[in-house]
């Protein structure tokens, strides 16, 4: 397999809200019991999460009210069609951004794009997003588009996955894929523990990879699913009257060390896991990345860029393992450096790819990000979004 990303961009709305003040919002309703405020203050001060980014404005405490947040600062919960109204005014400036700063990073023209695979399970909208990418980036009419909707945390793999298998059907295809997740539209007080740990982490965010064949960045060598059945009851994502709702118990964490290690081991051949130095976690929760790091036998040094991501940004969803990947190609991996991405979904599925880092060529021109494939500070696609947040 040649596939190789060749950059990596990301886009984050304007509103960026600190841990405390969120959840002091949670514990301020006057509706919370006894027990939820006690779930609330140690579900977000042990989240290993300081900020986030939200396209609600109004869940800053300082900011002025909106729809999901009254004058009297009381959490309201709108319909699941009026959170989906949302999604439609605010996910697309989300996925042009961040294709926007792909390609840029990669040198490639948008006129020369042959596929667009987009990626969401926070909202629908047809037409999608994916015909704002084409539009608003000047992509050929032609261009083909792929979306995978619903499929939660893991999903930018099975797109990566197209993505390689487009790459090596035809090696002149230029591949953008798109991964944007508005978590936050589904906040909501409750006293259910599920719903206080999203409340906790869940943040929103967007990010795309540019995919040809070959070249410098980051190739993608091989692929792995493997499917936990035992936790199927245990992360789960479903539409509700009140928003989409996710179930996340609290076996999670468990099940995955106790499965992690089968499950990335065909990537590994007779190697040992700690003989990769990178690996590119989802950051679901600072108890999934423990785990996972304690079930591999890693060093702390290991999981340093998925740690990153969770304290800036939160759980992102889909897009998080491509922030991840940025953040590790900023830190300085050498030529050849292997990393193992590796996310968690629904299921529970664990997806997760070998990755080797390829050195720019020295008479590189143009399209190629070498061992920087994605570096750079997140692109703020706040501008022209705030005004319509919770107003669709």
């Amino acid at each position: 397999m040649s596939a190789t990303i060749r950059a990596i961009g990301t886009a984050v709305p304007r509103t960026s809200i600190g841990q405390g003040a969120v959840r002091d919002l949670f514990l301020d309703q006057a509706d919370a019991s006894r027990l939820a405020r006690r779930i609330i203050g140690a579900a977000f001060d042990g989240s290993a999460v300081d900020t986030r980014h939200t396209v609600l404005p109004e869940l800053d405490p300082a900011a002025g009210p909106g729809a999901f947040r009254d004058d009297a600062g009381a959490l309201v919960s709108p319909s699941t069609g009026t959170r989906n109204d949302a999604y439609r005014v605010l996910a697309p400036p989300l996925f042009v951004a961040s294709a926007r700063d792909a390609l840029e990073r990669a040198g490639t023209a948008p006129d020369t794009v042959t596929h667009v695979v987009t990626v969401s399970c926070t909202g629908f909208t047809q037409p999608g997003p994916d015909l704002d990418v084409v539009h608003q980036l000047g992509l050929r009419p032609s261009v083909f588009r792929q979306h995978i909707g619903f499929m939660g945390c893991c999903a930018a793999f099975p797109a990566l996955r197209i993505a390689a298998a487009f790459v090596d059907a035809d090696p002149d295809a230029v591949v953008l894929v798109v991964c944007a997740e508005l978590c936050t539209l589904h906040v909501r007080a409750s006293d259910d523990p599920d719903q206080i740990v999203s409340n906790s982490v869940f943040g929103d965010g967007a990010a795309a990879a540019v995919v040809t064949s070959g070249g410098p960045g980051l190739r993608l060598d091989a692929f792995t699913t493997s499917v936990v059945a035992e936790g199927v009851d245990d992360m789960a994502w479903n539409i509700g009257d009140e928003g989409f709702e996710m179930v996340l118990s609290t076996a999670v964490p468990k099940l995955i060390g106790e499965h992690v290690g089968r499950a990335v081991a065909p990537l590994l051949g007779e190697g040992r896991p700690a003989a990769v130095p990178t690996w590119a976690v989802h950051p679901g929760g600072r108890a999934i990345l423990d785990r996972t790091e304690e079930a591999l036998g890693l060093p702390p040094t290991a999981l340093a860029a998925s740690r990153a991501v969770l304290r800036d940004h939160g759980n992102m969803s889909s897009a998080t393992v491509f922030f991840v990947l940025a953040e590790a190609l900023r830190s300085g991996l050498r030529a050849g450096a292997p990393v193992i991405a590796l996310a968690f979904g629904p299921g529970l599925t664990v997806e997760a790819a070998r990755c080797t880092v390829v050195q720019r060529e020295p008479t590189g021109t143009g399209t190629g990000t070498g061992t920087d494939a994605g570096a750079g500070t997140d692109t703020d696609a706040g501008a022209g979004t705030d005004a319509a947040v919770g107003r669709p």
